[in-house]
């Protein structure tokens, strides 16, 4: 089974291919469908899969300035009302997330140096 990231790459490209539109909420419906698959595999996450799962919905939040809401598809839909704009905005938000958590490790990896 694919890492989290190549299968969001894959989507990226041909969303019609795994979703049938583009679509911010059936990309989260295939993603939770996705993780349970893995689960049920025994296949464990990497921690860069961990961090996404456990981290992108909070920081999603904060940078929207939403307290609460069930899920990160639904703090998209309220930023764009529109699912293809949503599932647009999903992959641009993600990036971020991900230029975010680089960034973060390459402090971290600097202040090792210095050790």
């Amino acid at each position: 089974m694919s890492d989290l990231f190549k299968v969001l790459e894959k989507i990226r490209k041909s969303p019609e291919m795994y979703l049938g539109r583009p679509s911010v909420s059936d990309l989260f419906m295939f993603l939770m469908g996705y993780e349970f698959a893995r689960s049920e595999q025994g296949i464990e996450l990497t921690d860069a899969e961990e961090s996404f799962w456990e981290e992108f919905q909070p920081w999603l939040q904060n940078k929207l300035g939403i307290a609460s809401v069930t899920s990160w598809a639904k703090l998209i839909m309220l930023s764009c009302h529109d699912e293809k704009a949503g599932f647009e905005l999903f992959f641009r938000l993600l990036d971020e997330f991900n230029q975010r958590n680089q960034a973060t490790v390459s402090a971290d990896q600097s202040d090792l140096v210095r050790i």
